[in-house]
């Protein structure tokens, strides 16, 4: 397990691009037959991947030891949409079938989680999110028909897009994680610009289906002192609260955006006007 410690934005200011790819930026989040877990001390965030091929991978009693606790959720919500082919996802001997683009909570209090795929040739591809969580919420299936979609953007600036909510108030209830899937449409290339912030959460972006030959300009920073990481495909930025979290791509992506912090109101950013951006 990796550990990315808090980052002021003072500090931030002086990294160099090595720098800000060692702190912001997860290079690997799949790997073959395993899982891979960051732990950020941004609200305790934790980010990762799972990629069952020939077996299954199971996220069990002893992950919980790197946290303190006697197993991984036992304190924890975790949120998961798989990007891969279709697969299972067995949360204490109950089996949930989960296709591409669909998504998976699991409610605090889970004692043992088992990923597989359906097809070894057409692996799942299980990128999760988890946070600490108070109570306990029902472990629930979302198909894309339960999704909550919106359209924003234009042909005009570059940005039509489709935000599609997973884990939002609207379609279920969780402690405080929220996660969606934003397809930017073919010939757009700019997520969220005008850019904002939002003080009262954090989010991560995963960026995939991107070629090999493509690449985002995610860009980041306090409005006046913004920078920017390249990012390739299958990677994910961590965003602190005072960071834009806003990305061109030199052709049309999808990513996926998880947040947590004091609430879950989608539309509570702090609005940056793009003549005021440094």
């Amino acid at each position: 397990m990796q550990v990315r410690q808090s980052i002021h934005s003072d500090h931030a200011k002086q990294l160099d691009t090595a720098g800000l790819r060692r702190e912001f930026l997860i290079e690997t989040i799949f790997e073959a037959d395993g899982y891979t877990m960051t732990y950020s001390h941004i609200d305790r965030i934790v980010i990762g991947g799972v990629m069952p091929v020939s077996q299954t991978v199971a996220l069990a009693g002893d992950v919980g030891k790197a946290f303190g606790v006697s197993y991984f959720l036992e304190r924890r919500e975790l949120g998961v949409i798989n990007i891969g082919g279709p697969g299972t996802i067995t949360v204490d001997g109950h089996c949930y079938e989960v296709g591409n683009k669909e998504a998976l909570y699991v409610g605090k209090g889970a004692r043992e989680v088992v990923f597989a795929s359906s097809d070894a040739q057409k692996p799942a591809k299980f990128y999760y999110n988890s946070a600490p969580a108070h109570t306990t919420y029902p472990t629930k299936l979302v198909t894309k028909d339960q999704v909550s979609p919106q359209t924003l953007g234009s042909a005009e600036t570059s940005n039509l897009r489709t935000i599609n909510k997973y884990l939002v108030p609207d379609v279920l209830t969780t402690c405080q994680l929220t996660m969606g899937l934003t397809e930017l449409a073919e010939g757009n290339l700019w997520n969220t610009m005008p850019c904002h912030t939002h003080d009262r959460r954090m989010e991560v972006y995963f960026y995939f289906n991107m070629d090999e030959e493509t690449a985002v300009f995610h860009m980041m920073g306090q409005p006046q002192e913004t920078r920017h990481l390249l990012v390739h495909n299958e990677q994910a930025v961590i965003s602190p609260s005072w960071s834009i979290h806003s990305g061109v791509g030199t052709k049309n992506y999808t990513f996926i955006w998880g947040m947590v912090g004091e609430n879950q109101v989608f539309d509570d950013m702090d609005h940056v006007k793009v003549s005021e951006i440094r």
